[in-house]
């Protein structure tokens, strides 16, 4: 049975088609060009099945972007950022706080906009045949395509169909083209083309925070795999798979292969390791000390390998004391445990990890604020909520650099055990009613 289309609107005031398939931790799917249609898809076996795949252990999000498909049709504005608009217009109507973003081909520089400037909302981040920049797939020829597209449309449209899919994909090529002309017009994908033209998002691959698969095809003639080894370069937490074959779609050629490498890589945060705890829990954040002044004193990119080295360093530690990673909230991360011990170990150790580094690079001042909290919350979209969260939270808010704050709860789940603690009073939590008794963890050697 096909998804039901609903809308979203977009902060300029663009309706954006979209539907969702199956259930669990989402994986949104930004289009491809204007090649979208959200009841069309349908139509192609092969793409249906694709759908059907991928939507086997997660909620699939697709939607239509602006002049495409379902959504608005005459807007003249496809420029990147009205593009992300869309992206960010259904990710709020469907109220997603982290998921798993799939970018295809030109969704790749979209995807990865949105994941340098949300790195609290996206999880894992797929690159399906993409690029950085449009200039990665000029190859020999394709200007003399592109001049096509603005001469004779259906020819044009045919023509890139079967490039995209390969030329020994006639029939399917053929119902592509049909595709391609159903879901936009001739005009708005002239404008499309000339605002592609300077897409270019080079500078933002190293503030990618989420672990990152880029897939290419060997054989793929429209886009060589140089571009792949860039982007694969480019994202810190990045690794590249090859596969065979020649065909830009990824539910023509193996498409079963295909499915197994995002299964496999999105699956890591779905591992046992990884469940959310049920019952009591020990709850930590974290939050990188004077984030926007570092910004400010040392500009973007210095700043982001500040973050980048918190997130090294607090992920090292929970894979040492079987800590969940719950999700990156932009300057830090949140993490569960089943066992307080092991909770305010992985604090003491990333607090002295921290001023390790912060001794070897005095230049770059690294420095981070710690708060737990026990109790029972609510496990939900593989995310955690409740009171004893939002408790966590607000001690780690009031912790200054270097310390690590608890309250009562956890020093007594720890009775008994080698942790010291100093009293640090009273304190009023923004949030909650009463005053909430804090103590530091003492961690340094």
């Amino acid at each position: 049975m096909e998804p039901r289309v609903q809308y979203a609107q977009a902060a300029d005031g663009v309706s954006i088609a979209y539907w969702t398939l199956g259930g669990g931790l989402p994986l949104v799917c930004p289009p491809v060009n204007l090649f979208s249609h959200g009841q069309l898809e349908w139509q192609i076996p092969e793409n249906r099945r694709w759908y059907e795949r991928l939507a086997q252990k997660r909620m699939l999000v697709r939607y239509d972007g602006r002049g495409s498909g379902l959504s608005e049709h005459g807007v003249t504005d496809f420029s990147l950022e009205a593009r992300l608009l869309d992206l960010e217009a259904v990710v709020e109507r469907l109220g997603l706080e982290r998921f798993d973003l799939f970018g295809s081909f030109s969704g790749g520089p979209l995807a990865i906009a949105y994941a340098a400037r949300h790195p609290e909302r996206v999880a894992r981040l797929v690159l399906w045949c993409a690029f950085a920049r449009n200039s990665d797939i000029e190859q020999p020829g394709f200007g003399a395509l592109s001049d096509l597209a603005g001469k004779d449309w259906e020819l044009y449209s045919e023509t890139i169909a079967h490039v995209a899919l390969g030329w020994s994909e006639g029939e399917a090529a053929h119902r592509f083209a049909l595709f391609i002309r159903e879901c936009t017009t001739h005009a708005e994908y002239l404008a499309y083309q000339d605002a592609a033209r300077a897409v270019d998002v080079a500078g933002l691959l190293s503030q990618v925070a989420a672990p990152t698969l880029v897939i290419h095809r060997r054989q793929l003639s429209l886009l060589p795999v140089a571009a792949a080894q860039r982007l694969t370069s480019g994202i810190p937490d990045a690794r590249l798979v090859l596969l065979e074959g020649s065909a830009l779609a990824p539910y023509l050629g193996d498409i079963e292969g295909t499915a197994q490498a995002v299964d496999e890589f999105l699956g890591e945060g779905d591992a046992p390791g990884a469940e959310l705890p049920r019952g009591t829990a020990t709850i930590l954040f974290t939050d990188l000390a004077s984030s926007t002044a570092l910004t400010q004193r040392l500009g973007d990119a210095k700043a982001q390998e500040l973050l980048r080295a918190h997130n090294v360093i607090v992920r090292e530690a929970l894979k040492s004391h079987s800590g969940t990673e719950i999700k990156h909230t932009g300057d830090g991360i949140m993490a569960s445990f089943a066992s307080a011990s092991a909770a305010l170990e992985c604090a003491i150790a990333i607090q002295r990890a921290v001023a390790a580094r912060a001794e070897e690079q005095p230049q770059m001042p690294l420095a981070v604020h710690i708060g737990l909290n026990a109790g029972e919350p609510v496990a939900e979209e593989q995310d955690l909520f409740g009171t004893a969260v939002q408790l966590a939270r607000r001690i780690c808010d009031h912790a200054e650099a270097g310390q690590i704050l608890v309250p009562d709860a956890v020093r007594h789940l720890v009775g008994g055990k080698q942790f010291l603690f100093a009293d640090s009073g009273d304190v009023a939590l923004k949030g909650f009613e009463n005053p909430v008794r804090l103590y530091e963890v003492r961690w340094r050697e």
